[in-house]
């Protein structure tokens, strides 16, 4: 259940990441833009607070996660999150704050 809950939220993120960078890229800042920044704003307080940890991986590695198999993703889709998504975020808010 926890895999699951962790790959719907990884989606999710994933999704609302680029909808920011969509945003910030092509200046189109219509109402659908804030609950996805809201959520990339929340998940990115939720790891600073967890000293740049997913709290969902910990939580399945307790349930049995093995190998950090914490989503039902591919490992080559999951392993450079970090290195990916954390530029992305820091481009897509300030191409959206400079707009």
């Amino acid at each position: 259940m926890v895999r699951a809950v962790h790959t719907i939220i990884y989606v999710v993120m994933a999704t609302s990441t680029f909808v920011v960078l969509y945003a910030g890229i092509t200046g189109d800042k219509g109402a659908w833009l804030w609950l996805p920044a809201a959520l990339v704003g929340i998940e990115s307080a939720v790891f600073l607070w967890n000293g740049l940890r997913c709290p969902l991986s910990g939580m399945a590695a307790r349930h049995g996660a093995v190998n950090g198999a914490d989503t039902f993703l591919p490992e080559w889709i999951t392993r450079y999150t970090f290195r990916v998504f954390g530029p992305l975020i820091l481009i897509a808010a300030a191409l959206v704050a400079a707009r």
